[in-house]
């Protein structure tokens, strides 16, 4: 989790756009009753969370935080990248800039601009399980919020040049954040390598090819087929009454009817054999480098420890400037400009563990490769000291008390693990997860997952423009 909050921090500027994300979590609580619908909720002495569900099956989950007079309110949909197939990669992404683009009963754009009038800060973000949107506003607008989110959660109305209009906007968005950024395009093979037959093969913004291809009725199926109460949680965080929080989503989302959603085939990864090694070709200043091991994520309460081992080896080997990473390959050695290490052990589906840096200039790809993996054949065979261990932990703890401040990042928690099937209330777990984490137990997963034949390895080689200018001339590729 320390990792992946890591991410965020890196990446929140997205979420100042329509378009795709990652996120974070939090904790849970009280108990309440209800006439009609279902409750169910758990206590802590910490906060206050109760769970409800209307009888069209759409989930609503209310936190009271009511240290500022705010509301975030946030719609989680089941439905992201990993739910595509080929041909129409990319749809979620493309729909969620529709979205916004009118409805049956408000003109494009119209959506933002009443929030806006309203004092309000919105927007959404695609990732591989999920698509949310989400406002931001004073207590007392919550019902604004809701009555324009029950109002495009049924009817929203394609426009056929909207759509025109819109995939130029994304093709675009590709072009400046993938193909022309050198990193993100390593990235983007390297995860087409990684996996093969898991759903995460895909980019979130989809394939070029394929967003330029999608047609009005692409659009309209994706959105008749994913967009209902019974596959949306509604998540509200802020100074708000759960009761009255509750009256109001069944004044606006009862009448809404649900939906036959599909039912998603396993699609596991299939069994890693032998190490898989690519090149890029791009231009770019330095060379950069990427390897990734296969392995599991928190996917119930009684999950094995894995996860949060892995996650404990992270922080020692890139946990701030006391980690071995720095310690060793940055400062000591000078092999590296920079690496870093992590996963997110949160998903829908098993996940990768990645190391990925840039050689220091003098030193080559191949040399920082080989000290990354002396690290790792450090970890093997000799346990992590007790010095190390509590780093790490009371890493986990700080980060922990500083997600609690943001109410943003604690509606993200709960949305984010409940769309993706896993107990939102887990996160209330987390610390004393990574607290149990022992020695013995880091050494054990860095020998059973960081081996040769589930290794992906994927290598940024920079060119000229010039260069590339030529390749393009003669029709020569260089990836591999």
């Amino acid at each position: 989790m320390m990792h992946m909050l890591n991410k965020i921090k890196k990446s929140v500027w997205w979420l100042l756009v329509p378009s795709l994300a990652l996120v974070w979590w939090l904790f849970s609580a009280p108990a309440v009753n209800s006439e009609t619908d279902t409750i169910a909720s758990s206590e802590t002495g910490v906060a206050n969370v109760s769970e409800y569900q209307l009888d069209n099956g759409l989930k609503l989950i209310v936190k009271e935080d009511h240290r500022a007079p705010v509301v975030v309110s946030q719609v989680w949909y089941k439905v992201g990248s990993s739910y595509e197939y080929n041909g129409i990669t990319g749809i979620s992404h493309q729909l969620e800039h529709m979205m916004f683009k009118g409805t049956e009963n408000l003109g494009p754009n119209e959506f933002s601009q009443i929030i806006a009038a309203n004092g309000g800060r919105e927007n959404a973000f695609t990732g591989r399980d999920y698509t949310a949107y989400f406002q931001t506003l004073e207590k007392d607008r919550l019902e604004v919020s809701f009555r324009l989110e029950a109002e495009r959660m049924r009817n929203l109305k394609i426009d056929p040049a909207e759509v025109l209009k819109e995939r130029d906007v994304v093709s675009e968005e590709r072009r400046m954040r993938t193909d022309d950024n050198p990193k993100s395009l390593l990235r983007e093979a390297f995860n087409s390598t990684a996996f093969v037959n898991s759903p995460y093969h895909h980019p979130v913004i989809g394939w070029m090819s394929d967003i330029q291809n999608y047609s009005l009725e692409d659009l309209n199926l994706w959105y008749q087929k994913w967009y209902a109460p019974n596959n949306a949680t509604i998540v509200v965080v802020g100074d708000v009454e759960p009761d009255a929080v509750y009256a109001l989503a069944k004044q606006y989302f009862s009448p809404l009817k649900p939906e036959v959603t599909a039912i998603l085939k396993p699609q596991l990864e299939i069994p890693q054999k032998g190490t898989r090694s690519i090149q890029v070709k791009a231009p770019a200043e330095l060379p950069y480098v990427m390897m990734g091991w296969k392995v599991p994520v928190v996917k119930t309460a009684d999950m094995a420890w894995e996860p949060y081992a892995l996650e404990v080896l992270a922080g020692i080997l890139d946990g701030g400037a006391s980690a071995r990473f720095a310690r060793e390959l940055v400062r000591g050695q000078e092999i590296a400009a920079g690496v870093g290490a992590g996963y997110g052990m949160f998903s829908r589906l098993d996940d990768v563990f990645t190391i990925a840096g840039t050689p220091s200039q003098g030193n080559t790809v191949a040399e920082l490769k080989d000290a990354i993996r002396i690290q790792l054949e450090l970890l093997k065979n000799e346990t992590v000291t007790s010095e190390e261990l509590a780093r790490v932990k009371a890493q986990v703890v700080a980060n922990d008390v500083y997600e609690k401040d943001s109410v943003f990042y604690q509606a993200l928690q709960i949305g984010m693990l409940d769309t993706i099937g896993v107990d939102w209330k887990l996160s209330d777990a987390y610390v004393d997860n990574v607290n149990k984490v022992t020695a013995e137990q880091v050494m054990s997963v860095a020998k059973k997952y960081f081996i040769d034949d589930g290794l992906t390895e994927a290598e940024l080689v920079p060119i000229r423009v010039n260069e590339q200018t030529m390749e393009k001339a003669t029709g020569e590729s260089h990836d591999s």
